[in-house]
């Protein structure tokens, strides 16, 4: 029920909650087109202005995509949203390429308490650990330990199930209804182990930029942690501020 008067939240808002929470529950599944702003006005009894603002913000906040002549839709993980929303590694000309992917491991086991901490679960909790090579221009540049919660995740991680996509956003979404709307990422600089540096192609202790990333649901459930670790030989973390 929309609300007002003094002290209660801003109705656009209420109207942002409302279309946010359709989405959440899979009322509006990502790709799909919602009803136009005019039909939307309507059916909640507020102004078509009113409407679009909420809307507007959705935008910005990447949970819709407007497309011109053809409406307002869910947004959904492809190849564009992977490389210039949730990727930051450049290379020393400022080109901007998703690396191919090679799966090292993929296997279930129990939560380490770091991982269990990050991702909200008891320690002990059954994950899906997986780890990869990314590698640019055919050279591999950074090894990415990647840890999902086991439950939501079906069959993945089981005995020889390495078939791996390498924008793995897409993968959760379309086969296991899970859509990466956020994330938080933390950088630091590590030395490189042996086991990466001989993968990497380094010698050991060679400093390597370090990217921890939570990456979180429409409703701020943390399913995904990726430790990402990158050679900055020829390569570095840009990220534009707005």
């Amino acid at each position: 029920m929309l609300t007002t008067g003094k002290g209660s939240i801003s109705l656009y808002m209420q109207i942002k909650d409302l279309l946010t929470a359709r989405v959440g529950k899979g009322e509006w599944l990502p790709g799909s087109i919602i009803p136009s702003e005019i039909n939307l006005a309507q059916e909640l009894g507020v102004s078509q202005g009113t409407v679009r603002k909420a809307i507007t913000e959705l935008v910005e906040n990447n949970v819709l995509t407007r497309r011109q002549g053809r409406g307002t839709f869910v947004s959904n993980h492809d190849t564009h949203r992977a490389l210039f929303h949730f990727f930051h590694i450049t290379d020393n000309k400022g080109l901007k390429v998703l690396p191919d992917s090679s799966v090292l491991h993929c296997r279930r086991k129990p939560a380490s308490r770091m991982e269990a901490s990050k991702l909200r679960l008891a320690v002990g909790t059954n994950i899906i650990r997986i780890e990869r090579v990314r590698n640019f221009s055919a050279k591999p540049t950074m090894v990415e330990t990647i840890t999902l919660p086991a439950r939501p995740f079906g069959d993945l991680g089981r005995v020889g199930n390495y078939d791996l996509p390498n924008t793995l956003y897409e993968l959760y979404e379309k086969q296991y209804g899970i859509t990466i709307h956020s994330a938080d990422e933390q950088l630091r600089a590590v030395a490189a182990s042996r086991h990466e540096a001989k993968i990497l192609k380094l010698e050991v202790g060679t400093p390597l930029l370090e990217i921890e990333r939570v990456a979180l649901t429409l409703d701020k459930t943390p399913v995904e942690l990726r430790i990402s670790r990158c050679s900055t030989r020829n390569h570095h973390y840009q990220n534009t501020i707005f």
